[in-house]
Order: C-alpha cells, then structure tokens, then sequence
C-alpha cells in the first residue's frame, strides 16, 4: 500500500491544509476501527468454522459467556458490518422488490446499517428455486395418513449409522458432555438425541448460503413471509454481532446453522460460548453442546424427570381421546378411557397422549414435561419421540463399549 503522502509530495516546511485535514480524518478512522472487536475467519462450507465475537467471559466460568456490550453509535455499527459490500441499489436476483426495499428501510433506521452496505450484500443474494417447488410441496401433502407413519420417520434416525457414530462422539466430546449436563441439568443422552437427528452429530449440517435461503424465504414465500423476515434480520444482527461475513455461513435449506441447526433469532438468545475461547460458533462441537442443553434449560427441562412412559390402551375408548404433544391429561381421565401407565409412573403430572401409528397398530406413550421441552425444538410427537429414542440407543452402545 502507498504511504499517504509519497517522498515526492513532501514538503520540507510544512503539510498543506487539505492534506492535514485528511490525516486527521484518517487518524479518526483508525481508532473507531481499532475499538471495534475483530475476529478473522469465515464459514466457507459445510465443515467450516464461523467466526464469533470476543464477548467477556466470567472468571472461572469457561463453559458459559454472555455478550456485554455498549450501545454503539450509528458509525460504529455501520463499521462492523463485514464484507466490504457497497451498491446505490440492489442488483441481480433481488433488484426492485419492494418488499425488501422496506426491509432495508427498517435495517437502517432501527438497527443503524448502511444502505450502501445493505444494498451490496443483498445484490449477492441468489434465489432458491429449489426450495420454493420444495415448500410448494410439502404444502400441498394433505388427506388422511397412512398406517405406519411413526414406523417410517423412526427408520431414518434409530439406524446402525445414527447410533454408532453418536457412540463414538460421545466418547470424544465426553467431557464437554459431562460438563454440560452438570451446569444445565440436562442428560448428555439427549444433547447426543438432537445432534443424531439434525445434522448426524455434524455429518450434515447443509449445502445453502444462509443469505440465500433466507432472502428466498422472506420475500418470494408469502405465506410464511413474516416469520424469515424476522429470521433474516436476525441474521444480519448476528453477522454483525459475531463479525461474520453474511454470505459465508452454510446451513439447511431455510436457513438453520451449526451442528445443532439453530435459526438466527435461537442463535442470538440461546447460543452460548462453551468452551472458553469468547467466541460462539455452533460449527464447533464443544459449543453445540453447551448451546443445546442451554435451550433445553430455557425452556423448563427438569433434571431427574422422565421424558416419557410406555402405555396399555384397552378397549375403544383409547381412540376417542385427541392425542399429541400439547394435549394435557389426568391419569385418571386416562384411566376412565382405558389407558394406563405399563410401568410405574414417577414422572409430572398432567400427562401429554402420544399416539403413535406403526405397521403392527398404534403405540401409547405419556409424555411430561421434558417431552413437551423437546418439541420446543421441532414441533412434532414423531420428532420428539425420535430423539428420545436414538438418546437412549446411543447411551446404551456408549456405556456396553
């Protein structure tokens, strides 16, 4: 790089006026620059690791950080946007929505980003046809289920490869595993269930530009636009918190991240430094690890207390009660209907119904409350039940080697 001023342009006496003025305005530059935090690094792919924010990290504390941070002035902010994007206006696949040009509209004035910035960023954003037709149909499966449903979803997640490389991972990460479970009360069976089912414990954690799937969602899926709206300026509030270039990090189709595929707004309220280092990234394991048992914790796992319990239905009236993971019952209502624990029965009370339709009939289970925490994460009885399961095979393979 040039000096700024060459030997040739020096003068022996002294600087003229126009360029100590931009010395001054240089040297102001500089210590804006220099009081931001910086983080090199970026995720380039799918095994790669973001870059996280150096955030405060309690003393004696390795396992958890939270971000403390002044409010920052409109300049500061607009200087740790990462990337060096700059346009007078969206080009390419987004030019001339309007919808995003209100987007940006409330990205500067409530959050103080560059326009400039934002329109540069947003003209490398490239349109997910792929995912468009893939909601499409997913949006038009309707009539009624098939038999066996609860059967099909459990064979792609209770497999040889599910429980045996969780086995092993266990044992890798046994340590942060252990560590987790003491501060946040939550089994490591069940941090092991999560990342098994999302991504086979980082195996495949997705193949799309955030950026990309997130623009495609907010702005050309109406029906469910208000919702990744949210979620994309969430992104871009992480990006900047965590000094990461927005076009870099990779994730699912609509947008979820790391080993444990949180959405932005999960990341920036349950994402936690684990391993001390006063950065979040949930590419790294040891962080994923304390990130999810986090989010168990938040919202209400009871350390001790049963997921769930196998149950008896005799009789007709099993199938008049609705079932699911938000249904609330009383053992004796249960009982009335002909249901009962098969096992002694220590867990909460009121009970959630699960039924769950397999080849060879329905099969009862109650769930408590840990159950009702897992749906937290998707809200599905055959999710939940996936976890819970693979949990427990993979606790078994872990502790039998």
């Amino acid at each position: 790089m040039q000096p700024i001023l060459s030997r040739s342009s020096r003068s022996d006496r002294c600087f003229s006026p126009n360029i100590l003025c931009r010395l001054i305005q240089c040297l102001f530059l500089a210590s804006v620059l220099v009081s931001a935090p910086f983080v090199t690094g970026c995720a380039s792919g799918a095994s790669t690791q973001p870059p996280r924010t150096v955030r405060s990290v309690s003393a004696g504390a390795a396992s958890h950080s939270v971000s403390v941070r002044k409010p920052m002035l409109v300049y500061e902010q607009q200087a740790m946007s990462v990337g060096g994007y700059a346009a007078p206006a969206v080009y390419g696949s987004y030019a001339g929505y309007p919808e995003l040009e209100r987007f940006i509209d409330n990205m500067v004035s409530r959050h103080g980003f560059s326009r400039r910035y934002l329109n540069g960023l947003f003209s490398q954003a490239k349109r997910k046809p792929w995912t468009l037709n893939y909601m499409g149909r997913t949006r038009k499966k309707s009539g009624r289920p098939r038999p066996g449903g609860w059967s099909r979803y459990r064979a792609k997640f209770l497999t040889k490869k599910h429980i045996s490389r969780g086995a092993a991972y266990w044992g890798r990460y046994a340590l942060a595993l252990q560590r987790a479970s003491v501060r946040y009360g939550v089994p490591s069976e069940y941090i092991m269930g999560i990342m098994g089912v999302e991504t086979i414990y980082g195996g495949n954690v997705g193949n799309h530009r955030v950026i990309d799937a997130l623009t495609t969602l907010a702005f050309d899926l109406p029906r469910r636009a208000t919702y990744f709206r949210g979620e994309l300026e969430s992104f871009l509030l992480m990006a900047r918190d965590e000094r990461i270039d927005p076009t870099q990090p990779i994730g699912s189709f609509a947008g979820a991240m790391g080993l444990g595929q949180f959405m932005p707004t999960s990341f920036r309220r349950w994402a936690v430094d684990f391993d001390g280092d006063g950065r979040r990234d949930l590419w790294n394991p040891v962080d994923a690890i304390g990130s999810i048992a986090n989010y168990f914790a938040q919202y209400g796992w009871r350390p001790g207390d049963r997921v769930v319990t196998r149950a008896l239905a005799n009789g007709a009236g099993a199938k008049t009660l609705e079932s699911g993971f938000d249904t609330h019952y009383s053992l004796k209502t249960l009982a009335q209907h002909g249901i009962y624990p098969a096992e002694s029965h220590h867990g909460s009370n009121p009970v959630r119904l699960l039924r769950l339709s397999t080849y060879h009939g329905d099969e009862y289970w109650l769930g408590h409350r840990n159950f009702y925490v897992i749906t937290r994460y998707n809200h599905s009885t055959y999710y939940a039940m996936s976890v819970h399961q693979l949990a427990q095979a993979v606790k078994k393979r872990y502790l039998n080697h």
